[in-house]
C-alpha cells in the first residue's frame, strides 16, 4: 500500500482556513471569483440559519431588548435618544430603503441599461431584485415575527419583523447596483468607493430601524446576511454568464 507524502500527511494536518486559502491560490484567475462568492455566499447562509434558530428559541430576547432600549432615553423609553432632528434624519435614512425608492432605483437603472443595448443585463438586474423580493415575502410569511413592541414605532409598519426587509431589500439593491456600477469604472479606488458607498448605506438604513423601533437588532442582521447572500449568489452567476458571452461583460452585475 502506497505510504502518503510528507507533503499530504502534512496537508492533512493544516488548519482549514490554510486549507482553503491553498485551494484558492491553486486555481486559476477566471476560477477564483466564482469560488469565493460561492463560499461567502454558504457563509452568509450558515450565518442566516444560526441566527433564525437563537430567534425561534427565544435565545435573542435579551440581548435584542438590551440594544434596543440604547437607542432610547433613559428616563423615557417612549422617545428616542438625541435631539428631534437626529430623529427626522434617521426617517430620511429609513426610507432609502423604502419600497418606492429601491423601485425607483431599480427601474431608473434597468431603463438605463436598456436605452445602452444592455438588454440581458436589464433582464438579470430586474430578475436579481424581483427574486429578493419574493425571497423576503417568503421569509416573513414563514417566520411571521411580531415586531417590538417594547417602544412606540417611529415608521408606519404592516407586515412581519424578520427578517428585515428594508435591511435585506436594501443590501440586495445597493450592493447589486454598486458592483454593476463598480464594473464599469477602470479606477481600483473608485470601484471601492462605490461599494463602500453601497455598505454604508446599507448599514445605516439597517440601523435606523432599529432606531426607530420598529425592528429587533436580530432582524436587521438577518435583513443584512440574506440580503448580502442573495447579492453575492447573484454576482457569482452573473460571472458565470459573463464567460459564457450570454451577459455583456461591460455592464454586468458582478463584483
Amino acid at each position: 500500500m502506497a505510504q502518503p507524502t510528507t507533503s499530504q500527511a502534512t496537508d492533512g494536518h493544516r488548519p482549514l482556513w490554510h486549507r482553503t486559502r491553498g485551494m484558492i491560490a491553486s486555481l486559476g484567475h477566471r476560477e477564483r471569483p466564482f469560488l469565493i462568492l460561492t463560499l461567502l455566499t454558504f457563509l452568509l447562509i450558515w450565518g442566516f440559519v444560526a441566527l433564525a434558530d437563537e430567534v425561534i428559541e427565544g435565545d435573542t430576547k435579551a440581548i435584542d431588548e438590551s440594544i434596543l432600549l440604547s437607542f432610547r432615553e433613559t428616563d423615557n423609553p417612549a422617545e428616542p435618544r438625541g435631539a428631534h432632528w437626529v430623529e427626522e434624519i434617521a426617517r430620511d435614512l429609513t426610507g432609502l430603503g423604502g419600497t418606492a425608492i429601491l423601485t425607483v432605483l431599480s427601474l431608473a437603472t434597468a431603463g438605463y441599461l436598456a436605452l445602452r443595448g444592455r438588454i440581458h443585463t436589464t433582464y438579470y438586474l430586474v430578475a436579481a431584485i424581483g427574486g429578493g423580493i419574493l425571497i423576503s415575502s417568503l421569509l416573513k410569511l414563514g417566520f411571521n415575527r411580531p415586531r417590538p413592541e417594547l417602544v412606540p414605532h417611529g415608521s408606519y409598519v404592516y407586515t412581519a419583523s424578520f427578517p428585515s426587509g428594508h435591511s435585506m431589500m436594501s443590501a440586495i439593491t445597493y450592493l447589486t447596483l454598486g458592483a454593476l456600477l463598480a464594473r464599469v469604472e477602470s479606477s481600483r479606488a473608485i470601484k471601492a468607493y462605490l461599494l463602500i458607498m453601497a455598505v454604508a448605506v446599507t448599514v445605516f438604513i439597517g440601523i435606523s430601524r432599529v432606531y426607530l423601533g420598529v425592528h429587533w437588532p436580530t432582524d436587521v442582521l438577518a435583513g443584512w446576511a440574506v440580503g448580502a447572500a442573495w447579492a453575492t449568489l447573484c454576482w457569482s452567476i452573473a460571472n458565470r454568464l459573463q464567460r459564457r458571452g450570454d451577459l455583456e461583460g461591460s455592464a454586468c452585475a458582478c463584483g
